[in-house]
């Protein structure tokens, strides 16, 4: 039987507990105004991470209220910034149909099919000063030579290869070329990009042409590229302008035995009850840049994301750069010029500090929203210039 023991009324094991408790009061008292004590823990306390968070937690009730109304606010806006940039993809569609009369004269001056005039042809190099002094100097010691060697030059029809030749030059397109897809890619006339039309879905179509070839029968190969200009509802806050959600691409109808996006292999099989063996053939996918034609569905695994994402980023850069600036992309110097602009900006920032946004194909900071941003300055200030 347990032996318990009262004083006046109260259980010992109470009277003990009271006693701890005020011993371990009186000690705490003892160290907190210990000074050396009292550093340490303030400057642990000013080692802890202070984060926006952190503090948010710490405010008022009633201010954090007001905070609230903030977001409401902000979701607002995101969403007046998503019609501003519908708006934008109109201005697109409307200056695209002044761009194409000069993209169909260019197709002409690349497949031979117009001659450009002398006008047309005139250029004046940085360098025009030193390359006529040079050429005068030649022409009065070499003038017979010359002659004889500008009625042997060869004239090929139009620009051969040109479009190939841009692929070759740009490493995000090079890395998807196979030396198979070479002889194909040199039959590439144009590439267009046609925007939707009013009322419809944002979405833009990438047109390859391509002349008659011993490879496929599709004159043009395209590949459809949507995209939404709306804050997420989940996460309106991620909102940052129209960003390329899916892409279709098209039926390549390939002659017999010319079809470079898959390859035939040879496999030995074992019959399980007779134990004969036979050799079947059977097709598996190749690698290909016709496999931009046909791009990934259905699939949400990690490789898939990243090869969607770089798809986006190809369109976009097709969309953006090549088919704008396609001449410069040929000699070169559009090249020169992104490698300057890339060197700049490696200078400006830390590797450690750099952030690369997953949103791939995502144009809220793209040459289309500076473009906007420039055509706001220039009708507010006609003097300035790009």
């Amino acid at each position: 039987m347990a032996d318990h023991s009262f004083s006046d009324g109260v259980p010992s094991d109470s009277v003990e507990a009271a006693k701890n408790a005020s011993n371990t009061e009186k000690l705490t008292d003892q160290v907190m105004q210990n000074p050396r004590v009292l550093a340490a823990l303030q400057e642990r306390l000013d080692n802890v991470p202070h984060t926006p968070s952190s503090y948010i937690e710490t405010l008022p009730k009633a201010v954090k209220r007001r905070i609230n109304a903030l977001k409401q606010l902000q979701v607002r806006c995101a969403h007046i910034e998503a019609k501003f940039y519908e708006e934008v993809h109109d201005l697109e569609r409307k200056y695209a149909a002044l761009y194409q009369p000069l993209f169909d004269k260019r197709r002409e001056f690349i497949t031979g099919d117009v001659e450009p005039t002398d006008a047309e042809s005139e250029w004046h190099s940085e360098n025009e000063e030193e390359e006529k002094l040079a050429g005068d100097m030649k022409n009065k010691v070499v003038v017979t030579e010359k002659e004889a060697a500008t009625a042997e030059e060869p004239n090929p029809k139009g620009i051969p290869e040109f479009w190939f030749t841009i692929f070759r030059n740009v490493d995000m397109l090079s890395e998807l070329v196979q030396e198979y897809d070479e002889p194909i890619l040199k039959h590439l006339q144009d590439i267009k990009v046609k925007f939707s039309d009013p009322g419809q879905p944002m979405s833009f179509v990438l047109e390859f042409h391509f002349e008659p070839n011993d490879y496929f029968t599709n004159s043009v190969l395209t590949k459809t590229y949507k995209m939404k200009s709306e804050p997420d509802k989940a996460d309106p806050f991620s909102f940052e302008g129209p960003e390329i959600v899916d892409c279709d691409g098209c039926t390549i109808d390939w002659k017999k035995g010319k079809n470079v996006t898959v390859k035939t292999i040879k496999k030995k099989q074992k019959h399980k009850g007779r134990g004969t063996v036979r050799t079947i053939t059977k097709q598996v996918p190749n690698e290909s840049f016709f496999n931009f034609f046909n791009p990934l569905k259905g699939k949400s695994d990690e490789d898939s994301e990243f090869t969607l994402a770089s798809d986006f980023e190809i369109g976009h850069f097709f969309r953006e750069r090549i088919v704008p600036r396609a001449v410069l992309y040929f000699t070169g110097e559009a090249i020169e010029d992104d490698d300057n602009e890339l060197e700049g900006d490696e200078e400006g920032e830390d590797e450690d500090d750099a952030e690369i946004n997953p949103k791939v194909g995502n144009f809220g900071a793209t040459e289309t929203y500076l473009l906007c941003c420039t055509l706001r300055l220039l009708k507010m200030f006609p003097t300035l210039r790009q």
